[in-house]
């Protein structure tokens, strides 16, 4: 039994998205961060740092995006969402995977914690203008890795590309302009996957839930 436990645009959408690649059986256990249901002891006890998403397979319980897509990937070798071990396309696969984690979302989500997450006392407008600065320097790091192919690693989609992809859709929604033509085409690639689209209007229907 899978479950998936989120909230429509969180980082669950990453987990929603590559539950729809591999064509997985799953519910989705709506997690409300507004009403506090992350801090219940139910869910504390599922994960102690009370943030999204979390999935639970039969006893197996993982807390972090991008552990559980590529868990995915590598639980359904046959969809061919992750290369295999030991090779070279693997080693570039986590390079982008850790790659997004550390340069490209960090100042997102430091512009978002500086936003509405962190309480008002501990906000600090300037920092702004320096993750700004942080999140472009990394979008001309991630042109140079997609210039001249058409996905991060290799000549198909892995759960890299997700990553990516979620990455700059968030950067969108904060009203950011990475400027990159490039990019902008690589986003276009990918958002035409079917699955994209089958998780975008599962989240947007939990997203009419929570209204």
């Amino acid at each position: 039994m899978i479950t998936l436990y989120g909230m429509p645009h969180t980082r669950s959408f990453r987990v929603l998205w590559a539950l729809e690649e591999i064509g997985a059986e799953y519910e989705y256990q709506l997690v409300n961060l507004g009403k506090g249901d992350a801090k219940t002891p139910e869910f504390l006890a599922l994960n102690p740092s009370g943030k999204l998403p979390v999935l639970k397979v039969d006893d197996l319980v993982l807390t972090e995006s991008a552990a559980i897509c590529s868990y995915l990937a590598d639980a359904h070798p046959d969809k061919q969402l992750i290369p295999s071990v030991g090779t070279a396309d693997r080693a570039l696969y986590n390079q982008w995977c850790f790659f997004v984690l550390s340069e490209l979302e960090q100042p997102l989500w430091t512009m978002g914690k500086h936003k509405f997450a962190l309480p008002k006392e501990y906000r600090v407008r300037e920092v702004q203008k320096t993750a700004g600065f942080e999140f472009m320097r990394a979008i001309r790091v991630l042109e140079k890795g997609i210039l001249g192919r058409n996905f991060m690693v290799g000549e198909y989609f892995t759960m890299a590309d997700l990553l990516v992809v979620h990455t700059l859709n968030w950067a969108q929604s904060l009203k950011i302009d990475h400027g990159s033509k490039l990019l902008d085409q690589y986003l276009d690639r990918v958002r035409q996957r079917p699955a994209w689209s089958r998780a975008l209007a599962i989240d947007n229907a939990r997203k009419s839930e929570m209204a």
